[in-house]
Parts: C-alpha cells; structure tokens; sequence
C-alpha cells in the first residue's frame, strides 16, 4: 500500500458515559510524516483521549486509526497495547527504574546481543538529548526535567516511527524546558521522527509544532501552521489558547475607539503602541508586571482594563497617564 497515508485518524469517536458529553466526536485528520504536530486544547476537550486513541492505547466507538494503510488495533485485540511503530512519553515517569543510573535506564530497552552496538546506540540518544555529563546518576537523584529527558531517551532509542508526547513538559523546570523542546526539534530533523504532541501551553506549541490542531469540545475547531494560526485565529476559543489576549464586548470596543458589529474583539497585548505624547493621555496604569526583559502594563480606562507589552522597562510607573494606539485587532 505504497500510496497509503502515513498516519491518519478517520472519523473516530469515542464517548464515556456521564451527565456531561465528554471524548472525542467524528474526527479526522492526517499527521505528516517527519514533522511535530501538535494537539492544543482546553482542558476536558477530548486531546488526551485523542491521542491515545491514535497510539492504540484506546479502541474508537466509531471509525478507524490507520499507520501505513493498516488499521491500528485497540487493547480488545491486542495483548500489549500500544503500536509497535510508536513510543509514548507522558508527564509521568513511573516506568524508570529509579535505583539504577541513567546509563543503564536507557540502554535496558535494546538487547544484549551486540554488547557494542547497544553501547553506541546509548551514547548516541544521550548526546542528543545532552544527557552524557548524567549517565552515572541514579534517576532518584534527578530532578523532574532530567527524568523526563531519560524517558524520552528510553522512548526514542528503539527508533520508533512516531513519538507520541502527552503533556511532556508540565513537570519541566522552565530553565529546562526550552532546551528539550530544541532537542526533540533538533532530533526530528536529524533522523525524520515524526512526533504528535498533546499541550495546553501556548509557548510550547508555538516553537516547536510545524502543523497545530486546535480541539474544542471533543472536535477540531480548526488547524493550520501555528504562525498563521497565531496571527490569523478564525475563532475566539483559538485566540484566547495562544495568546494571553484582551477580549472586549462593544462597549469596551467603543472605550478604546474602535467600532464593531460582532460580539467581541480581540488585541493582543503586543498590538497597542504607548506613548506619553499620545493625543489622548486616557489611559491610567495600574499595575506594572515584571517580565524580564519587558513588562505588561495594566491599563484602565472608564472601567475597561488593557493588558499592553511594553519594552522599555521602568518608562512607566502606577499611576501615569498615557496615551494608545491599536494598531490591530480581530473580530468575532
């Protein structure tokens, strides 16, 4: 079946039974074979079940998951659960044996027949992963970010075809976490794995998928490149995921000079331009939140509250009276 689809759901459902609908209705979608896609969505909108209805970890009520043009079978027809193709990590790392050290961790998962084949395959997973100054450390003394980089290593050093990665990140220390994100990217590039991710993090998502599905409700709202995504969200429930936005009825529309017939509008913080020597100094800052590098100014005017990124650190302080532009905004 060479002109088969790599990977691809078809109208699967899945439903648990309770007063409030909750799993998966009538999706389909195809995943790209060497590349990140990425599953973003509330939380109880069906992503978790998602994916494990593509490993293989749950059987669909209706329709069908095929890898390479063959069906993927649920645990009702298969002993151990889970394709043979593919590797799931989750934010959970029970399976590590937290008393051996991270070398022997990882090389557990190849055999022993070729002592010095399995040596070259250990070293080389854990360069990737920027592990080598770990390996004589027992997992018990690592941290949860460390733990996790062993559980991708174990994962991906069988070689699956896709990795499968469910909240991957939540127990990693920031200071780690963009670090693993580089790593996965520079690993898919290297070798062409493909990965399907579940998260709830904008950030995530943003710098590492190359394809983003958005999932409400236990169905696809939309999906698309995440820049495009981003910049251009066709639906409210997208923007408010991927940005930490302002969303405004028509009222407070009309508080900020802007007019609509939709029920909202949306401005992301980085599309206001501040100044002091604005037109109209309006604008009351009330709060000043450190960011780093940058700062979110909190703004009120007649009741309305803008949140605005300003780059200029210590410009503004509680209190000032400043002026706005919006140079943007999005109508829903």
């Amino acid at each position: 079946m060479a002109d088969a689809p790599f990977f691809q759901a078809i109208s699967i459902t899945k439903t648990y039974p309770g007063a409030t609908a909750s799993g998966v209705k009538n999706i389909s979608l195809d995943i790209e074979q060497s590349k990140i896609t990425a599953i973003i969505g509330s939380s109880g909108s069906g992503k978790s079940t998602l994916l494990k209805l593509l490993y293989g970890l749950m059987s669909p009520d209706e329709g069908v998951v095929n890898f390479r043009g063959e069906r993927i079978w649920g645990p009702e027809e298969k002993l151990i659960p889970g394709h043979d193709s593919m590797k799931m990590v989750t934010q959970h790392t029970d399976d590590l044996n937290l008393f051996a050290n991270v070398w022997d961790n990882v090389a557990a998962m190849l055999p022993s027949t070729n002592v010095k084949l399995k040596e070259e395959k250990t070293e080389q997973v854990l360069t990737q992963l920027n592990m080598m100054q770990l390996v004589k450390q027992r997992v018990a003394d690592l941290s949860g970010g460390e733990k996790q980089r062993v559980a991708i290593a174990r994962a991906i050093i069988t070689r699956p075809e896709v990795l499968l990665l469910d909240e991957p990140f939540n127990q990693v220390d920031t200071s780690f976490r963009e670090g693993l994100q580089h790593d996965i990217r520079q690993i898919v590039k290297e070798t062409g794995l493909t990965v399907v991710m579940v998260s709830h993090d904008p950030a995530e998502v943003l710098s590492m998928a190359d394809e983003l599905i958005v999932i409400k409700d236990g169905g696809i709202v939309e999906s698309g490149h995440p820049k495009s995504l981003y910049k251009n969200p066709l639906n409210l429930y997208t923007a408010e995921l991927l940005s930490n936005c302002n969303i405004l009825n028509t009222e407070e529309a009309k508080v900020c000079g802007m007019q609509t017939a939709k029920e909202y509008i949306v401005v992301y913080p980085e599309w206001i331009r501040i100044s002091k020597v604005l037109a109209t100094n309006s604008w009351t800052v009330k709060q000043v939140l450190f960011k780093g590098f940058y700062e979110d100014l909190i703004l009120e005017n007649q009741g309305v509250l803008l949140r605005v990124v300003n780059d200029e650190s210590e410009k503004y302080t509680e209190g000032d009276l400043i002026g706005i532009r919006i140079k943007k905004w999005l109508e829903y």
